[in-house]
Formats: C-alpha cells, structure tokens, sequence
C-alpha cells in the first residue's frame, strides 16, 4: 500500500512503498482468502485513518453486478444523459 510521505516531517519520514502487515487473525485472514478465491468476492477498501500512528482501514467484501444489473444501470445512464440533453435545448 502506497502511504505518501509526511511532508512536514523533520527526519526520519515512512518508507512509502514498503510492505505493511494486515494485523487479523490467522481465522479471520483464511476466511477472507477462501472468499475472495472461490466465490468471485472482492476485498474494497472503505475507509483508510491513522490512529496512535498506525494507519487503520476498514475493508468490505463486496459482490460484482450481475450481467441484468449492469444493463439495467447502463439503462438507467442514457435515461438520464438523454434528460440532461433535453433540459439544455429547452433552456
């Protein structure tokens, strides 16, 4: 994970690109994995902080849309391009 240096910092500033360790149990860590591998999840980053300096994220394991609801959303996206278009001409 990319974390930017502190630019205020004096001396001794955070390597950015190092690698960091996701502090979960061993359980916790195999439950995710097996999620993400057989069942098409994916892992999202919701919410990245720092905290008593550690940097803190809250993750969510997240389905992908279905082929109907990726239609329906294009759908719904021209409907409202197709509106805007109309608003302007009237305008």
């Amino acid at each position: 994970m990319h974390i930017g240096a502190y630019p205020f910092a004096y001396y001794d500033n955070h390597a950015p690109l190092r690698k960091r360790k996701l502090l979960l149990h061993k359980k916790e860590i195999k439950k995710l994995y097996g999620k993400v591998n057989e069942k098409g999840f994916s892992l999202i980053p919701l919410r990245v902080y720092f905290l008593n300096g550690k940097v803190k994220i809250t993750l969510a394991l997240a389905k992908g849309k279905r082929k109907y609801d990726k239609r329906d959303a294009i759908r719904r996206r021209d409907q409202d391009r197709d509106m805007e278009r109309i608003k302007k001409e009237y305008k």
